[in-house]
């Protein structure tokens, strides 16, 4: 039954691994990419004018914009000064820039930031799900009483430990 069983595995493990190929490398440089969020690696500058309504409030002026997070830092008569752009209250033109990703990059980062309304998140629960089936047959690739199934162990063990260091070493 066990000898049936790895078979199994490995057979499944194999040809899983070949479809998830694709995945794994649209999500490993999407994550990459992702940890230099915080700078402007590969980003470019977009530059808008926009009229809104007049007269908007700074609490206001951030949705009418769709600015999360907007800070007015300061104002002089009419015009409102945030980062990146300025507000003329008496007419409503706003001009400002942000800086984005290209396209094709902006839809690949978002795969890890997808939440249940997303169809993307059926692809991340299916991937998931997917490297949990891979971990657990990987201990079905080599008889437990061999060498390197217990070196294996040891890895594992050690990427356990690693993940942990790193987790709460920030």
């Amino acid at each position: 039954m066990k000898n049936n069983t790895s078979k199994w595995m490995r057979i499944i493990h194999r040809y899983l691994g070949f479809f998830l190929a694709g995945i794994m490398a649209v999500y490993a440089l999407s994550g990459v990419i992702l940890i230099f969020r915080d700078t402007d690696f590969l980003k470019r500058e977009i530059q808008y004018e926009k009229t809104v309504a007049p007269q908007l409030k700074k609490e206001e002026l951030g949705k009418a914009l769709s600015i999360r997070r907007l800070k007015v830092e300061k104002q002089e008569g009419d015009i409102m000064y945030f980062r990146n752009g300025t507000y003329n209250a008496s007419t409503g033109e706003a001009k400002y820039s942000s800086k984005k990703l290209p396209f094709f990059i902006d839809k690949m980062t978002h795969m890890h930031k997808a939440t249940s309304k997303s169809p993307l998140y059926f692809l991340n629960i299916f991937f998931g799900v997917s490297l949990l089936f891979f971990v657990v047959s990987t201990f079905f690739m080599f008889a437990p009483k061999t060498k390197i199934f217990k070196k294996g162990l040891y890895y594992t063990a050690g990427g356990i430990v690693l993940t942990i260091v790193v987790l709460f070493y920030e």
